[in-house]
């Protein structure tokens, strides 16, 4: 918990004026963070998930007209089931969402990881990195 809640000061910085991170940019911080394999979850599976889902972008919003939600952010936190579009899911309440779904679902609980990552070889997504 205390690593997200790291990550997410560091993303509410940059979330503010917005960021699209480079994936080996990414993959260093992630790791600085304590990522690579928090909760069993490899760094490379956290760079295809955030690559899918948001192209490492801390700015992407996407709006889901069937169940009249939004994704929000890096991670793309529903406001349907974790968090609240009146604040737009700000950082610091999506990083401690990103949590309880990992805690709570893993990451299975987002569709782009199981779409893109879940049974494919997610090593490159790290590869070259310099970690």
């Amino acid at each position: 918990m205390k690593t997200l809640i790291i990550l997410g000061f560091l993303f509410l910085s940059v979330a503010v004026q917005g960021k699209v991170f480079e994936r080996c940019e990414l993959a260093r911080t992630l790791k600085k963070l304590g990522l690579d394999d928090y909760k069993g979850v490899s760094l490379a599976n956290w760079l295809c998930l955030t690559k899918w889902e948001s192209s490492y972008n801390t700015k992407t919003t996407n709006y889901n007209p069937n169940s009249e939600s939004t994704d929000y952010e890096i991670f793309q936190i529903n406001s349907k089931w974790w968090c609240n579009d009146v604040d737009g899911c700000m950082y610091s309440a999506a990083v401690r969402q990103n949590n309880q779904i990992v805690s709570e679902q893993g990451i299975p609980a987002w569709v782009a990881w199981k779409s893109h990552c879940r049974d494919h070889e997610v090593s490159s997504y790290a590869k070259g990195c310099a970690l």
